[in-house]
């Protein structure tokens, strides 16, 4: 048998191999969020645009989508500054119980939600040991997407912060910069892309969320429900068609927010 005979089969026993692997990847992703998300998208539709719209303005549903998005866009800048402080002060200083800290930041990850709007009750209820009572408020439904949501921007800046090259630092000391100017213009470029797909990823997070802010929110109407919840109860209360509209709204502005995440970033790359 030739080189070249083996090269060629070798060559398409790998094509087979990649178009397999492309396959099943397409298949699974179509299975588990295409067709679902299609099909809520064409659930909304039913009844046509009209009906659309109206379900999407009805005072509660506004409500709900105002609270939800501007609460998630709050969360998302607290995030997206403390998250990156929280890391790096996880990566560059040294201090007692250091890996207690960086193992309880996955926390919420591991935690039930249910149970964390259980714990957040308790902690900022009517009954709080703290004295702080936060829970049938909006700064409730804050708190508790900040609890949901910590991991995120912390887990994508650390890697980062851990891989930078200590030398660009010193470099741009021994030239006389100071720590503001090293940070600003040679450590903060490279966190940026980082801080942003975290922030991103919170922002979304917070407007799926529904077990952690239940018990907190108090769920009332026009003050503190959320869009979660308001899906939920229309569901309850057998409209099926509306609860697909708010929920493609909700669809829509997640994609967008990612959408201009990777616009942003490719702009970014291309400066260098």
């Amino acid at each position: 048998m030739s080189t070249q005979t083996v090269v060629s089969r070798a060559a398409l026993s790998q094509k087979r191999g990649t178009a397999l692997g492309l396959g099943a990847a397409v298949l699974y992703l179509s299975l588990i969020v295409l067709i679902p998300l299609a099909a809520v998208v064409l659930r909304s539709q039913e009844r046509g645009i009209a009906y659309f719209w109206d379900a999407v303005t009805t005072p509660d549903a506004w409500a709900a989508l105002s609270l939800t998005i501007g609460a998630s866009a709050i969360v998302a800048v607290i995030n997206l500054v403390m998250g990156t402080v929280i890391a790096w002060v996880l990566v560059r200083d040294r201090f007692p119980g250091k890996a207690v800290v960086d193992t309880l930041i996955d926390l919420p990850f591991a935690l039930p939600t249910i149970v964390a709007g259980l714990v957040l009750l308790a902690l900022y209820g009517p009954q709080s040991p703290l004295g702080v009572d936060l829970a049938y408020s909006r700064a409730g439904v804050v708190l508790a997407l900040l609890f949901v949501t910590l991991p995120f921007v912390v887990r994508t800046v650390q890697p980062v912060l851990l891989e930078l090259d200590r030398d660009m630092e010193q470099a741009a000391a021994s030239l006389g910069a100071s720590t503001a100017q090293i940070f600003r213009r040679v450590i903060l470029p490279n966190l940026v892309p980082a801080m942003l797909s975290g922030t991103a990823l919170a922002f979304s997070r917070s407007m799926a969320e529904i077990g952690s802010v239940v018990l907190i929110s108090g769920n009332l109407p026009f003050k503190t429900q959320v869009a979660s919840v308001q899906i939920f109860g229309q569901i309850e209360t057998d409209n099926p068609i509306g609860a697909a509209a708010v929920s493609t709204v909700l669809l829509v502005v997640a994609l967008v927010t990612l959408v201009l995440l990777d616009l942003l970033q490719r702009w970014g790359s291309r400066r260098g």
